[in-house]
């Protein structure tokens, strides 16, 4: 029998007090792809939570814009800093975008949410 690799810090919100407490807390900045809503938590890891809600379209959709989203917020997890929950609301127009100007987009707004580390 293998032992099991420690889990790493979770990078997701998932627990509903937490999502409550940014929702009702939180800075939004709004794009013409996503909505992104930013509060200070603590002293825990920053963590993202993605809410797509079944106005974006059926269920393929909605489960390809999280896992488009989940893969943006482990990419840049590391230079995140630390202490913020963040709620990402994907729009429809999200899916349509190349990956490069997505990603360009959600660097940039984290930027402008003042969320990621400033690099020397």
């Amino acid at each position: 029998m293998t032992p099991k690799k420690p889990r790493p810090a979770t990078v997701f919100l998932r627990s509903t007090r937490d999502i409550q407490t940014v929702k009702c807390h939180g800075r939004r900045l709004s794009t013409n792809l996503f909505n992104l809503l930013a509060c200070t938590m603590g002293d825990t890891p920053t963590r993202v939570g993605i809410i797509v809600g079944k106005r974006f379209g059926n269920a393929v959709r909605r489960n390809r814009a999280k896992r488009v989203f989940r893969d943006l917020a482990r990419q840049l997890h590391p230079d995140m800093v630390a202490g913020r929950g963040v709620l990402v609301f994907p729009k429809r127009d999200a899916l349509l975008q190349s990956r490069k100007e997505l990603t360009q987009l959600w660097k940039t707004s984290l930027e402008r949410m003042r969320l990621l580390r400033q690099g020397p």
